[in-house]
């Protein structure tokens, strides 16, 4: 039986929060803003919709640029700043070899996304993957993983896993589709909520975990009813 692993893909695959930092740094330069623009940029994004902070850059700045634009500018650049974290490739390949499927399921924006996922070679190291803007739902909306299961070619049972940073999004979202769980840490505490089933600090401690998975059962999860309202939001 096919054992599939989904895996988030900003600071799960790649360093999105490097990346960041070095686009805020950029923006500051390039629109000449003040000596702390870049700290407050990266303090004021911790998640939730990207038009909204670039509306709240647009007005403290006092940028003639429409929000849009500046969101359009950012989702072009960030792909070419944004790296794998070191090893991923590597790993991702041993899994695969090990007969191993593996998805990519990721909120945010087609374009933005897609470009990650060429850019990084990502596009060609996983059997398939799921970019929320590009099907209509978001993580932790449990039917995103059916979608993802069937883009690797392939239905979900309760032995598969969701692998990622974010308890919100990834756990919570693992556990509403019925799925095995693990939370990439990046060696914090794990807050509060319904823990993961199993914590690594890194993508290459999440492959040693699976590696030592024993074989899965042969039972389907029934796909969440049509119309069935999603669980939350970023």
């Amino acid at each position: 039986m096919t054992r599939l692993a989904l895996v988030d893909l900003d600071d799960t695959l790649t360093d999105l929060s490097g990346a960041f930092s070095r686009w805020a740094a950029e923006f500051a330069s390039q629109h000449r803003l003040p000596a702390d623009a870049a700290a407050w940029l990266i303090s004021a994004r911790r998640g939730g919709p990207m038009d909204r902070f670039f509306a709240e850059v647009r007005q403290r700045f006092d940028l003639a640029e429409p929000a849009e634009q500046l969101w359009a500018s950012y989702r072009a650049r960030i792909p070419q700043l944004v790296q794998l974290y070191p090893g991923v490739l590597d790993d991702l390949g041993t899994l695969r070899a090990a007969g191993w499927r593996i998805g990519i399921v990721t909120n945010g924006m087609q374009d933005n996304q897609l470009a990650k996922l060429q850019r990084t070679g990502l596009a060609n190291a996983v059997d398939g993957y799921c970019i929320s803007a590009a099907v209509g739902l978001r993580k932790p909306d449990p039917r995103i993983f059916q979608l993802a299961a069937q883009n690797c070619g392939t239905t979900l049972t309760p032995d598969d896993w969701v692998i990622g940073d974010s308890p919100d999004l990834d756990i919570a979202g693992g556990h509403n589709a019925g799925l095995r769980t693990l939370w990439i840490s990046h060696h914090r505490t794990w807050p509060q909520g319904q823990p993961p089933h199993r914590i690594a600090a890194d993508l290459r401690e999440a492959v040693q975990i699976l590696s030592e998975e024993p074989a899965p059962r042969a039972t389907a999860i029934r796909p969440p009813r049509p119309g069935a309202a999603p669980s939350g939001t970023d």
